[in-house]
C-alpha cells in the first residue's frame, strides 16, 4: 500500500530543499546495487530529519539502524559544533561501502559508526542523547526504546521511523512484523514519560518527546 499518493510525494519533493551532492550519490547508489533500498530514507524524508535535527540542535545523537548512511549524514547537519552522532548497524556487509560515504562527508570528524548487535552497543554507550533516531528491524523496538529512554533528558527527542508499515497497521489479520509495530504504537501512546505525535511522511513516523 502507499501511504502517500505518489503524485502527491513527488510534488512535495519538488518543493522541498535539494539534496547534497553526496546525499545524490548515495540515494543513486543504494537502488542500483544494495538490496532492499526502500530502507533508505530518501529525499523527503532525509530533508525532514534534517530539520528536526536543526531546530533541537543537539549536541548527541543516536541512530539505531544505519542502513547506507543516509539518514545519519541527514541528521548530523543539525548537530552543534563539536557534536557527536552514534549510528549503529548490525548489517557488516556495508560496512566498508558506509564508512566510504562517511570519509566523503565534511562531517566525518562527527560520526561515531558501530557495527555490531544494537542491544549489547545502546548498553555499552553513554548519555545524554538530545536526539535518537531507531531505524532498524521492527521486532525489536520496544526493546530499543526502553533501552534509550533514560539516556534520553527531560525535553529530549526520539523518533521511529516505519510505524503505519506499508499501511499495514490498519488490516484485519496483521503479520507478525506488524504486531511488533502496532504493539510499540501502542506502548508509546500509552507511556506516561513521553508526549507523541504519529506524523504521516513516507512510511510514518513516531515523534516523541521525553516529558
Amino acid at each position: 500500500m502507499e501511504i502517500v499518493n505518489p503524485m502527491m510525494n513527488t510534488y512535495a519533493e519538488a518543493h522541498t530543499s535539494q539534496e547534497s551532492s553526496l546525499l545524490k550519490k548515495i540515494n543513486r547508489d543504494t537502488h542500483v546495487g544494495v538490496f532492499s533500498p526502500r530502507m533508505l530514507s530518501g529525499h523527503l524524508q532525509g530533508r525532514f530529519l534534517s530539520m528536526i535535527s536543526h531546530m533541537i540542535r543537539p549536541r548527541k545523537i543516536l541512530e539505531v539502524g544505519t542502513f547506507t548512511g543516509y539518514s545519519a549524514l541527514c541528521l548530523a547537519e543539525g548537530l552543534e559544533p563539536g557534536g557527536k552522532i552514534y549510528t549503529i548497524d548490525i548489517n557488516e556487509e556495508l560496512e566498508a561501502r558506509v564508512r566510504k560515504y562517511f570519509e566523503e562527508s565534511d562531517r566525518n570528524a562527527s560520526i561515531n559508526y558501530l557495527v555490531g548487535d544494537a542491544v549489547t552497543l545502546i548498553n555499552e554507550l553513554d548519555g545524554p542523547f538530545d536526539l535518537v533516531w531507531i531505524d532498524a528491524d521492527k521486532e525489536n523496538y520496544s526493546k530499543y526504546f526502553d533501552l534509550v529512554i533514560d539516556k534520553v533528558p527531560s525535553g529530549g527527542f526520539i523518533m521511529a521511523d516505519n510505524v503505519l508499515w506499508s499501511g499495514k497497521v490498519v488490516e484485519v489479520k496483521p503479520d507478525k512484523d506488524t504486531k511488533a509495530v502496532m504493539a510499540f504504537n501502542h506502548k508509546i501512546q500509552e507511556d506516561a514519560r513521553v508526549e507523541n505525535v504519529l506524523v504521516p511522511v513516507r512510511d510514518g513516523i513516531l515523534l516523541m518527546r521525553k516529558i
